[in-house]
């Protein structure tokens, strides 16, 4: 079986990190206004340049780093393909969770090949609890995809 739903969940979900990238931070002015409160405090648009990884870790701010964290985000998206590949090629819900993985990491990628950092601009809290850290709609396809492979791996499985 082919992988037209990985490459199309990978190719839908980079498409969509870029547009609400490029909607949000300059079509909204984001890059100047630094702030806009949508539905505060549960949703507010918020400014960052993410230099490291999730929540600024390694944010090392030279230019080796950033493109080691190219190269080490691209390795990763192919170990992903080929482990889902090799492994669960039949399953379609392993192959769309591979997907939003790969085109969330690859929009965190052209970012960093763009613009040298990871344009965040969404910012959730609730319930008294004020959260200082921004993400992006990539982080999400990421964090829902890595979840799903986790959720999902043990069903797409063949028995022995």
């Amino acid at each position: 079986m082919r992988s037209y739903v990985l490459y199309l969940a990978a190719f839908v979900a980079l498409i969509i990190d870029q547009a609400t990238k490029i909607g949000v931070v300059f079509g909204l002015d984001l890059v100047n206004r630094l702030r806009l409160d949508v539905a505060p405090p549960l949703l507010t648009f918020r400014y960052g340049e993410n230099r490291g990884i999730n929540f600024g870790l390694f944010d090392g701010g030279s230019d080796a780093s950033r493109w080691a964290l190219v190269v080490i985000s691209l390795v990763i998206c192919v170990a992903v393909f080929l482990w889902v590949r090799r492994s669960h090629g039949q399953s379609r819900m392993m192959q769309l969770c591979a997907g939003l993985v790969i085109g969330g990491a690859l929009g965190n990628v052209v970012d960093r090949v763009l613009y040298g950092y990871v344009l965040d601009f969404l910012n959730m809290s609730c319930c008294g609890v004020n959260n200082p850290f921004v993400f992006n709609v990539a982080d999400i396809f990421i964090f829902a995809g890595a979840a799903g492979l986790i959720l999902f791996e043990g069903r797409a499985k063949k028995p022995a």
